[in-house]
């Protein structure tokens, strides 16, 4: 009887249309932390695993100290993608701000470059690390996303192709259905690219909203020798784009616009720019008649650089704080009122260490700097304790942590840092 039993049992499992369906393992969330953390976070930082294979959300915790622990893996139910680029290396997107939040909004967005979607996350904010899909994944009606805007509110994104059909497109958020697109807001850049995008000349870069929310502007490399550019659309009251964008272009010789900070109450951008160091964009002041940027735009440059490419900005000590690659230093920088850009403090990541992309939040009254260095798979906590006097108090790897839960990780692949905090 047992035998029969046995051989039964088999069958059930072995013959298609008597097979058994076994419930299917969840993978949608995978659990990091060995051990309960003490005490609430004060916050959560984000990236993205970007694997072909499927992209995740890894979510770390921030603590009342500022330093981080691992929480969490949220699948986007989408897939990564790497541009073409020789050498091979960190920086799969030729961008900034493929993972976005609004704190405000409590939501995040992510792009799935491999599956040319969008897909959005509510934020608890009591345990910030726990995201909630919002609606189902959405096409970003391009090719290859790179960049997300968010605006303050959390109720609009907006997206930025960078692949052979290239553009932006913007959708408004609904807490139900998830993004809704917003008509008459698909707009193109015309850029001769591919998919996956090559680069990172002639890649697009980044896409913000202005301060005031009426623009939005996205950054174009240049492909020496044409030069890169801004491309700013009017946004009106319904959300809908200008049907062209004004082109505004970097001073000379700055030709490989890439990420846009905006700087505080100057109706200006700081733009990092590999080639150069960081343009300072005066947007006061009309263009020239060559659609250069004019007034107090200038180009700067950083003695020594290799590839300054990403930045943020800290309200506690007035100063930016730019990204280089190649030599894996954080230039700290300071603006002055007539809009004078001046490299005032370097901060070493490391050799090979590979710094990308970075967030800045705010946790009990002080900012602390959080970094993807992507070539050492792990995220360093700079404490930015006055201005010039940033400190390294944390790197946490994160590689052996996710191959030990069993999900993918490739340091050329990894990509975004945004970070939620507390108000």
């Amino acid at each position: 009887m047992k035998l029969i039993a046995t051989v039964s049992l088999a069958v059930l499992f072995l013959h298609p249309a008597l097979a058994v369906k076994l419930p299917r393992r969840d993978t949608s969330t995978v659990y990091l932390h060995p051990h309960a953390a003490t005490g609430s976070p004060r916050g959560a930082v984000y990236f993205m695993t970007n694997e072909p294979t499927g992209n995740y959300i890894i979510a770390a915790d921030v603590h009342g100290d500022g330093r981080l622990s691992l929480n969490r893996a949220v699948a986007t139910r989408g897939l990564g993608a790497k541009g073409v680029a020789v050498p091979v290396g960190p920086d799969a997107l030729f961008s900034q701000g493929s993972v976005k939040v609004s704190a405000s909004g409590e939501i995040l967005a992510v792009v799935n470059p491999g599956s040319n979607t969008v897909s959005a996350f509510a934020i608890n904010p009591r345990y910030p690390s726990a995201l909630s899909m919002i609606g189902e994944p959405v096409s970003s009606e391009g090719e290859f996303p790179i960049s997300l805007a968010v605006s303050d509110d959390g109720k609009r994104v907006c997206v930025l192709n960078g692949g052979t059909v290239n553009g932006v497109n913007c959708f408004s958020v609904d807490q139900s259905k998830g993004l809704v697109p917003i008509p008459n807001s698909l707009r193109y850049l015309g850029l001769n690219q591919t998919t996956p995008a090559n680069g990172p000349p002639g890649s697009a870069s980044n896409i913000i909203f202005n301060d005031a929310g009426s623009q939005l502007i996205a950054s174009i490399k240049g492909f020496p020798p044409a030069q890169g550019f801004l491309a700013i659309w009017d946004v009106n009251q319904d959300g809908s784009l200008s049907s062209n964008f004004t082109r505004i272009t970097p001073p000379q010789p700055s030709d490989l616009p890439f990420s846009m900070t905006i700087i505080p109450g100057k109706d200006a951008l700081l733009i990092t720019d590999p080639g150069t160091g960081f343009d300072i964009i005066d947007f006061s002041a009309q263009p020239q008649a060559n659609g250069t940027a004019g007034g107090r735009s200038s180009a700067v440059a950083i003695p020594g650089q290799s590839a300054t490419c990403w930045s943020s900005y800290s309200n506690k000590t007035g100063n930016f704080y730019l990204i280089d690659v190649g030599t894996a230093l954080v230039n700290e920088v300071h603006v002055d009122d007539n809009l004078k850009g001046t490299v005032i403090h370097q901060y070493s990541q490391g050799q090979n260490a590979a710094p990308i992309d970075n967030d800045v939040a705010t946790i009990n009254g002080k900012d602390f700097l959080y970094i993807l260095a992507a070539n050492a798979t792990s995220i360093n906590v700079m404490s930015l304790n006055a201005p010039g006097q940033a400190q390294l108090v944390q790197t946490l790897d994160f590689a052996g942590t996710l191959k030990g839960a069993g999900l993918a990780i490739n340091p050329n692949n990894v990509q975004g840092m945004s970070a939620f905090a507390e108000s």
